[in-house]
């Protein structure tokens, strides 16, 4: 529940909005757990009024996790690229202490499974941009690979070479690709004109669906999902093929992103 809060009119919006809910949940004999509910205020203005829900005040966070990611008041992903960096961390050293076999297969198979889902759910909505939470990333996959017999005097990019392994970076831009075309193309249940904007038609190189590149002086909205893909997604080459989800996902992975990326 959310509400873009300009005046106290707003705030009493929010509380009523709050109470409506209450009364919803003891109508249909539910609970709702007051200990697992906050207030999070977003942005650089905030009100120093508390919300409650059943008469019980709301604790003001600066941060929270919600489905998987933590939201922090700056809307900054540091926080939750440091938890999952942790996280990630800790679990390959376990798999280092679990497994007794250093085969390479395995060990791969084993980082696959167990480590790299975690520094990738819902990249989309967190993709790092700064230098410091991109290496942060990386490290995962790099310390990892390192670590396997035979590779350690290797530089990391050639490891990757041998492994057959992506890059964490160029994963999370595949995966912001992919998406765009899910919400652009209507695979995805969400409105594309919420996102994105066509661009004018126009004699141009490239493929025809190319979308309307905003002005943007926030720091945070310049590298939201919808505005960082644009200049990505409107440069992609004409060997791309647009007429199947599958195509272009066969088709995306053969581009050599290198120049928008750290981490070819």
């Amino acid at each position: 529940m959310y509400l873009q809060i300009v005046n106290d009119v707003h705030v009493l919006q929010l509380q009523q909005a709050v109470d409506a809910l209450v009364a919803w949940a003891k109508e249909w004999q539910l609970s709702i757990s007051v200990n697992k509910c906050c207030v999070l205020n977003v942005g650089k203005v905030t009100y120093d009024t508390y919300f409650s829900i059943d008469g019980i005040a709301l604790p003001i966070v600066d941060s929270v996790r919600d489905l998987g990611v933590t939201v922090s008041r700056d809307l900054s992903p540091s926080l939750h690229i440091n938890n999952i960096v942790a996280k990630a961390h800790k679990r390959t050293a376990a798999i280092y202490r679990a497994f007794r076999s250093r085969n390479v297969d395995l060990l791969i198979r084993a980082y696959l499974t167990y480590v790299r889902p975690l520094v990738e759910h819902d990249s989309v909505i967190w993709s790092p941009y700064t230098v410091k939470d991109i290496d942060a990333i990386e490290a995962v996959q790099r310390r990892f690979t390192k670590r396997l017999l035979n590779f350690s005097a290797l530089p990391y990019a050639e490891r990757l070479k041998r492994l057959s392994l992506p890059s964490l970076e160029l994963r999370r831009l595949h995966t912001d690709l992919i998406y765009c075309y899910k919400i652009l193309f209507g695979f995805i249940d969400v409105p594309a004109d919420g996102f994105f904007e066509n661009a004018p038609l126009s004699i141009t190189r490239g493929h025809n669906f190319k979308l309307y590149k905003n002005r943007t002086t926030a720091t945070v909205r310049a590298k939201f999902f919808s505005e960082r893909i644009v200049s990505v997604w409107n440069n992609l080459p004409g060997s791309v093929d647009f007429s199947t989800l599958a195509s272009f996902i066969r088709t995306v992975k053969t581009v050599d992103f290198s120049k928008y990326l750290k981490y070819s």
